[in-house]
């Protein structure tokens, strides 16, 4: 018996993914996680390099 191959999860609603909209179930689900990258949801963490503090603060600048 051959073996099938089972797609993840959706990281949305958690169901099946469709060969389709892979890693998604749906169009619907695909949105939504674009949505949440557009709207800042979504983030990496950012970590300023000390030099580069110290950079500005000897150059009078004012930090972000």
């Amino acid at each position: 018996m051959p073996e099938v191959q089972r797609l993840p999860a959706c990281p949305i609603c958690a169901k099946p993914a469709a060969e389709e909209f892979r890693p998604f179930c749906s169009r619907r689900c695909a949105d939504v996680d674009l949505n949440r990258w557009l709207s800042g949801v979504y983030a990496v963490p950012a970590k300023e390099d000390e030099e580069e503090d110290e950079r500005r603060t000897e150059n009078n600048e004012e930090p972000n």
